[in-house]
C-alpha cells in the first residue's frame, strides 16, 4: 500500500534527497527511505511537498493531465489591479508558453503565516500585497514568471495545497504521514523539524 507524506518545505531547502552541495535537502527533514517528491518546489519557495513510494501516485499528483489543483499564496511587489488579476485568470504568455486559466484574487495576509528565514526584502516606497492563486499545472517557476509578466514580481511563494491535501496544522520543517491512500482514518503521525 502506498505511503503518503506531507512535508512543509522551508525556504532554502532543496526538493531532493541527494546531496545538496552544502544546502539542506529533504533528507535533512524526512528520515523515511524510498519515498520521493511528487513534483518539485523551488529552493526559494516554501510549502507543501507530497512524497510517496508509489510511482503511479507520484505521476497522478505531478502530471498536469490529472488536473490536481494547486493553491499558492503569493506575496508580490506593488498593488495588482483588476487588469493584472484578469490577465492571470485568462492565462498569460510566460516566454513561449501560455498558461492555462487560473483563479487569481487579492487576499489578506494569511493568519497562519509563519516568519520566513531569511525575511523577504522590503522597500519603503513599494507596497506589497498577497495573492491567492489556484492552478492545475506546474511549469518550472510558473507562478513567479506569471506575476512578473503582469508587473508584480514575487517576493514570497507558499504552496498551500495540492488537490485534497494542504498544510493545515503543519509547521515549517514538519511532516506527517497520512493513513494509507484512500479515505483518511485515524490521526496522522506528525513530526517536527530536521533530524
Amino acid at each position: 500500500m502506498a505511503r503518503v507524506i506531507l512535508f512543509n518545505k522551508p525556504h532554502g531547502v532543496l526538493c531532493q534527497f541527494s546531496a545538496g552541495a552544502g544546502r539542506q535537502t529533504l533528507k535533512d527533514y524526512v528520515p523515511i527511505p524510498r519515498v520521493y517528491p511528487a513534483g518539485r518546489l523551488d529552493a526559494d519557495s516554501e510549502g507543501l511537498v507530497v512524497l510517496t513510494d508509489d510511482g503511479r501516485m507520484q505521476h497522478r499528483v505531478s502530471d498536469p493531465q490529472h488536473k490536481q489543483v494547486k493553491i499558492y499564496w503569493v506575496q508580490v511587489e506593488g498593488s495588482p489591479g483588476p487588469q493584472a488579476l484578469a490577465q492571470l485568470a485568462r492565462g498569460i504568455n510566460i516566454g513561449g508558453y501560455v498558461t492555462q486559466p487560473a483563479q487569481a484574487e487579492l487576499a489578506a495576509e494569511p493568519a497562519w503565516l509563519w516568519p520566513r528565514q531569511p525575511p523577504i526584502r522590503y522597500r519603503k516606497n513599494i507596497p506589497t500585497h498577497w495573492l491567492k492563486l489556484a492552478l492545475a499545472e506546474g511549469k518550472n517557476r510558473q507562478v513567479r514568471r506569471m506575476t512578473a509578466a503582469v508587473g508584480h514580481p514575487t517576493l514570497r511563494l507558499i504552496r498551500y495545497a495540492i488537490g485534497m491535501w494542504d498544510l493545515n496544522g503543519l509547521a515549517p520543517g514538519a511532516w506527517r504521514e497520512l493513513p494509507l491512500a484512500g479515505p483518511l482514518h485515524g490521526q496522522p503521525r506528525m513530526h517536527r523539524g530536521p533530524k
